[in-house]
């Protein structure tokens, strides 16, 4: 699929995005009502590489308000070197702790730095790569766990098959949508999730969006 930029940022095309939505609708009631209420599917996409993972890791466990002030200050704080594995690198770890990262987010993007300067991480080679190789690769880096990954692979390479079993939003709007008494443990949103193949990054979309409806999920 051949993405299209719109102010800045990566959109799939019209036509694919309407197919993904026809499919989602006819698969699922639940998901058909969720699309209803959210409406159009507008998913954007990062460019896959070093900013945009470090970007993830700086946004793990905080609201994107505040998440977004903190990696702004990061990215002004690397604006001569850029925002690469250089320029982060030429940062003292205290520096970066008075932007607003914590110590663990500090050492974590930094060791992605190093990774990806020694070679360990190749961003070019990621995209040739399978789900399941991405995940493993990535893994490698301090405090990149599947979900991190799952991300990655969502938001920045543009994977259409992903379901974030584990992500916390997406279990609470399925609990909501689907009227559960709990929050649904991960084999059961992959269980509920198998009929929106081969498009569970777009139900994901849709999980999280439908978070923000008036009201909460349906």
């Amino acid at each position: 699929m051949t993405e299209t930029r719109r102010k800045g940022k990566l959109f799939l095309p019209e036509s694919v995005m309407r197919k993904i939505v026809s499919h989602l609708k006819k698969s699922d009631p639940v998901m058909s009502g969720i699309v209803d209420a959210v409406g159009a599917y507008r998913m954007a996409f990062l460019d896959p590489c070093f900013s945009s993972l470090a970007r993830s890791i700086a946004f793990q466990q905080l609201s994107g308000t505040v998440a977004r002030v903190i990696y702004g200050r990061l990215e002004a704080a690397v604006k001569s070197g850029g925002m690469t594995p250089e320029g982060i690198l030429r940062l003292r770890p205290q520096r970066m702790r008075s932007l607003g990262l914590s110590k663990q987010k500090t050492e974590y993007i930094r060791d992605l730095a190093r990774c990806t300067r020694d070679g360990i991480i190749v961003f070019e080679d990621l995209p040739r790569m399978t789900d399941e190789e991405v995940i493993t690769c990535l893994t490698q880096v301090k405090g990149i766990g599947v979900w991190t990954a799952q991300m990655f692979l969502m938001f920045a390479l543009g994977r259409q098959d992903v379901l974030a079993f584990g992500d916390l939003g997406i279990q609470t709007a399925i609990k909501k949508a689907y009227g559960m008494e709990a929050l649904p443990k991960p084999a059961e949103v992959e269980e509920i999730g198998a009929k929106w193949k081969p498009y569970r990054t777009a139900a994901c979309w849709y999980l999280w969006r439908s978070l923000e409806v008036k009201g909460g999920a349906l």
